[in-house]
């Protein structure tokens, strides 16, 4: 499926790994809509998007609901036509011990982690397969796949996210979408910055072989991988993208 010509979907997309996507996207000849709640940085993203001879259109949304869902999955094709690659790439992080864990913030967390991009993938995947074809990236993390205390409520979330990948791929690969995850480590976006700050994102990334941060381009380059029509035959796949940390 070259990315040329298509439509993608990328939520969470003012910043960090979702804008660097939606740039790359955007390079690679797909028509971007931007989306996520923040409208100053979204219109930015946009902009950047066409400046550099791209097309690209913002939807501010602020996700909760399944409806919030299929009202983006809706306003996306009024804006740019039939959504054939959708990353699923918004998400909040919780971290702390369980005992801790407000039910506010448990429920938050999954809302935009796990139902958002079930309902999103609810509105969109079967008119892909209608149309013989498209693609769903999930963004997950390495954390799904090992255990770290006070991360139980974000990366249960995103173990969730993985196993939705698969069976995802398992529902609608037959009828030509592709469903696949990536699983990023320690990478640089504002996010984690103001979350871990420089020194203790570091000392993460120096867990793993690679001993060093991600940038984000380098999970973008990933996610547009799983785009285009080089990964024709990856299904179901969660691909690391964590510098080794999960191989040793």
């Amino acid at each position: 499926m070259p990315i040329r010509g298509k439509v993608a979907l990328v939520t969470g997309a003012t910043s960090g790994i979702g804008s660097a996507t939606a740039v790359l996207l955007a390079e690679r000849g797909a028509h971007v809509v931007v989306t996520g709640r923040d409208i100053a940085r979204g219109a930015q993203v946009a902009a950047r998007i066409r400046a550099a001879g791209g097309i690209a259109d913002f939807l501010p949304a602020a996700l909760a609901t399944a409806d919030d869902a299929r009202v983006l999955a809706t306003a996306a094709a009024e804006v740019a036509g039939p959504v054939d690659i959708l990353v699923n790439n918004a998400a909040i992080a919780v971290f702390g011990a369980t005992a801790t864990i407000a039910e506010a913030d448990f429920d938050a967390c999954y809302t935009i982690n796990v139902k958002i991009p079930f309902f999103l993938v609810g509105a969109l995947a079967p008119g892909m397969a209608e149309r013989g074809g498209g693609v769903i990236v999930n963004v997950s993390s390495m954390v799904a796949s090992f255990g770290t205390f006070g991360s139980a409520v974000y990366a249960s979330s995103k173990a969730a996210l993985e196993l939705l990948t698969k069976s995802w791929a398992a529902e609608y690969g037959p009828r030509g979408v592709r469903v696949n995850a990536v699983a990023p480590g320690p990478t640089r976006t504002e996010g984690t910055l103001a979350h871990y700050g420089p020194d203790r994102l570091a000392a993460l990334a120096a867990q793993a072989p690679a001993r060093r941060v991600a940038d984000a381009t380098e999970i973008a380059e990933t996610i547009a991988f799983l785009a285009g029509e080089h990964a024709a035959f990856i299904q179901g796949a969660v691909i690391p993208v964590d510098g080794g940390r999960t191989a040793t």
